[in-house]
């Protein structure tokens, strides 16, 4: 029996567009990412470097970019907020039948424009619906690393099996499965979350 619903934020609530970066990024000349690069990259996703640290990185690799710049590639990712999916979460959370958490791998620039594209007051909305409410670089942890799950399933006191978990991202649901954990791996182009209990009815 299911009794908690652990759910992604980006391309589950939020739509992305996961391609613009790396085309804003090449107009500016970044073509290639390298391993130094994807490393700073999840520092800066896990909280262990801040943004200055994260745009001086990149503006001292590439000094014909400016941060300015640079974060408006970075944010070129994030999308709207369909008013209809916080209906549908909204009435799950004020149901009461599922402890609700998020769980989502981002950043402070990508929550800024997350709040700028959804208003705070929506924002705040969105936030209330949960019991708890996890941001990778806040809690220091990254998924598909199964610490994440581990802390969220400890913190918690949690039973894996009774729990359900929503991602876009295979690596992430594949994860999680390994620990016993119920998973979605939803597809945001022909799936959407507000169908969550008819796609997944035998688990509900």
């Amino acid at each position: 029996m299911i009794k908690t619903i652990i759910f992604d934020f980006g391309d589950v609530f939020i739509n992305l567009d996961k391609e613009a970066p790396y085309l804003k990024m090449a107009e500016l000349g970044i073509t290639s990412f390298t391993d130094e690069m994807i490393e700073t990259n999840k520092l800066y996703e896990t909280g262990r470097i801040t943004t200055k640290e994260f745009l001086d990185f990149y503006t001292k690799q590439f000094p014909k970019i400016s941060s300015k710049e640079l974060e408006f590639a970075w944010n070129s990712i994030i999308l709207d907020f369909p008013e209809y999916r916080l209906k549908f979460l909204e009435e799950l959370a004020a149901s009461k039948k599922y402890k609700l958490i998020l769980l989502s791998n981002t950043n402070d620039l990508h929550i800024e424009k997350v709040i700028e594209n959804m208003t705070i007051e929506i924002y705040k909305r969105f936030q209330k619906c949960f019991d708890a409410f996890y941001l990778s670089q806040e809690i220091h942890f990254r998924k598909p690393n199964a610490d994440i799950y581990e802390f969220v399933l400890n913190t918690h006191q949690l039973k894996a099996r009774e729990c359900f978990f929503v991602d876009d991202t295979s690596e992430n649901t594949e994860t999680a499965k390994k620990l016993g954990i119920r998973t979605w791996n939803i597809n945001p182009k022909t799936e959407d979350v507000i169908n969550t209990f008819t796609i997944n009815k035998e688990l509900f």
